[in-house]
């Protein structure tokens, strides 16, 4: 086939236009992204499946959600060390599930002369950051809670959940084991720290199941396990209750985990969940890890 010679005209301005680089080259360019926390926010809201309701948690809790995003960090607690890695990831936009200024709601009122919250805020500005919190409605999300999806795919239990119609009674057969087996399972799938626990290291056992936050939450669930695992609740109630169900010979045991084990799963889930619907910009999770340790 004839080719006619390009000129010296017509080949500076396909030059000029990219349009003489090599596929793999032109690959290989990206266009700065303008993508805003505000628009991410705005497709979570058509895909977590529930309608967005208020008064809600969810919310920028710092920064400029209109300005550009460089990248995603998806994580359980964004505490300072977690704001510092994700900058050094090249992440402005941090989607935390719990709290940034430690309090439920993020009340920075009584806080604006205390010296640690004026460092993280100053953190938070140079590196343009932006927090967002999402708490509620991955709670709610549909066809599953985003954070209970995340623990039972990091514990494989995805096929030893017991079907029920009602979201806040989660219960496990698994195959039986012994107690202690079971915990130290539990420890090194969730890569946990600070694990405690109630009850005959030796006792077999195979049904498990979430007692919630408060000691109501719990007691309906005891007859129907053998382990009871409170991440969020308070020392004088499920694990009291069960040491006296134990001394009133009832074969049961509890694993009090922290609150990062419970829920810090389901934020892994959430940056796998995101990809499906946001490709512009890089998404990691990041975790905020174990406070907590006990010395061996």
């Amino acid at each position: 086939m004839n080719q006619t010679p390009l000129s010296r005209r017509r080949f500076c301005q396909l030059a000029s236009s990219g349009l003489l680089l090599g596929p793999s080259l032109m690959r290989g360019q990206s266009s700065p992204t303008r993508l805003t926390a505000r628009e991410v926010v705005e497709r979570i809201r058509k895909n977590v499946g529930v309608p967005w309701r208020t008064p809600t948690a969810d919310e920028f809790k710092i920064g400029d959600p209109d300005a550009p995003i460089t990248g995603i960090t998806t994580t359980f607690m964004s505490t300072l060390d977690l704001l510092e890695r994700s900058a050094a990831a090249g992440n402005n936009f941090v989607i935390t599930h719990e709290p940034t200024f430690w309090s439920a709601a993020d009340v920075v009122s009584d806080l604006r002369d205390d010296s640690l919250y004026r460092h993280k805020v100053n953190f938070i500005e140079k590196h343009k950051m932006v927090v967002w919190r999402f708490h509620d409605h991955w709670h709610a999300r549909r066809p599953s809670d985003g954070i209970f999806a995340g623990w039972n795919r990091a514990m494989g239990w995805e096929d030893y959940r017991v079907k029920s119609d009602n979201p806040f009674s989660i219960q496990y057969v698994i195959p039986e084991t012994s107690f202690e087996e079971l915990a130290r399972d539990m420890q090194k799938k969730l890569k946990l720290r600070s694990m405690r626990l109630v009850g005959d290291p030796k006792l077999r056992v195979s049904r498990v199941g979430n007692g919630g936050h408060y000691i109501l939450q719990c007691m309906p669930q005891l007859p129907k396990v053998d382990v009871l695992l409170v991440f969020e609740g308070r020392e004088w109630e499920a694990p009291e209750y069960i040491r006296d169900a134990i001394a009133a010979g009832e074969k049961k045991a509890l694993i009090q985990l922290p609150h990062q084990g419970g829920e810090e799963a389901g934020m892994d889930e959430c940056a796998r969940w995101l990809q499906a619907f946001v490709s512009e910009v890089p998404i990691k999770f990041i975790p905020s890890g174990d406070p907590f340790w006990i010395p061996i």
